[in-house]
């Protein structure tokens, strides 16, 4: 079986988006009578490569380029209109609908057209959540038994063992961008009386904290993560939040956003407080403080059900089903 797969996110970002399609590659790669051929727009960087990627590239030149493939499978919402093989197209979240004004013009304009388009095209559309895939029902009317839901993994340096980053700190895990809510941990943080340490791309929006450290390496994030007293993650909106698992796969207390993704991923295993709250959320860090060694425990537990193995077995059966 010969499937095309959309690497365009290893080359834009190392969040998500990115995240999934190299975990996904890192356990299909070399599996039997499967062979994967990378596609990619080429040019990363700047404005006209972007606008050159999402109005001709994904539209158009995609499409030619699935002749001959069993599958293609497009791993962000972006897809061609005229694919040449069975597409199946992965849904991280519906941000771009329920938040549109978190993110910059061209992707709020090009993305609502692109994101319902390949709804109408894709023979089979991956979820990274329930909660995802309740959205697309939702908002999209997408016949729910179109939808697989294929959760994110946890890369192995996400563990216990390993260096820990010195300090008494909290770590907030985001893009610089509106819908993460760093505000609020910025505010918590002073009234919880801690260091706040934001680690993440610079993003979009005007989203600007003197707690900002860059966007480390996964070994760097993963030492943060050990170090730090708890993760606090105040999302507004989230298709899924992989900082959740990968702080319980390293043993650190996690205070997340009641609701919606961030509560389904973890699973009871985390303090869940009021996002828009930042005493709701002070507090939940001296609960976190409080409960550090149960909520470690119970983490860990949790961050174990997501492995790229299981994510990978999920992917390749829904190929296998439409390459027949």
């Amino acid at each position: 079986m010969r499937v095309g797969i959309d690497i365009a996110p290893l080359a834009q970002t190392r969040a998500g988006t990115s995240r999934h399609v190299r975990g996904l590659l890192g356990e299909l790669g070399g599996r039997a009578d499967l062979e994967l051929v990378g596609l990619s727009a080429g040019s990363s960087g700047g404005r006209v490569a972007t606008l050159r990627r999402d109005a001709l590239w994904y539209p158009f030149r995609l499409g030619s380029a699935s002749a001959g493939l069993d599958v293609l499978h497009c791993t962000t919402f972006r897809a061609p209109l005229h694919p040449r093989a069975p597409l199946v197209v992965t849904v991280h979240d519906l941000a771009v609908l329920r938040h549109p004004e978190a993110f910059p013009r061209w992707h709020r304009s090009s993305g609502r057209v692109a994101l319902r388009t390949a709804m109408r095209v894709a023979d089979a559309i991956v979820a990274v959540s329930g909660f995802t895939r309740d959205e697309l029902v939702a908002l999209l009317h997408v016949p729910v038994e179109r939808i697989r839901v294929v959760p994110n993994g946890v890369d192995p340096v996400f563990a216990p063992d390993g260096p820990r980053a010195e300090g008494d700190y909290v770590l907030a895990v985001g893009t610089l961008e509106p819908r993460k809510n760093l505000g609020a941990a910025v505010e918590a943080a002073r009234l919880a009386g801690v260091e706040l340490r934001v680690a993440g791309a610079a993003g979009w929006g005007g989203v600007t904290t003197g707690s900002w450290i860059g966007e480390p390496d996964d070994a760097e994030l993963a030492s943060l993560m050990r170090g730090a007293r708890c993760l606090v993650y105040p999302s507004l909106y989230e298709g899924f939040g992989v900082p959740i698992v990968e702080a319980m796969a390293c043993g650190t207390p996690v205070v997340t956003s009641r609701g919606g993704a961030t509560e389904e991923v973890s699973g009871g295993a985390a303090v869940l407080v009021d996002p828009r709250d930042p005493a709701s959320v002070a507090e939940g860090i001296a609960e976190a403080s409080r409960r550090r060694e149960e909520l470690s425990s119970a983490g860990r537990a949790r961050a174990a059900q997501f492995t790229w193995r299981r994510s990978a077995d999920l992917v390749e059966s829904l190929w296998r089903e439409l390459a027949t």
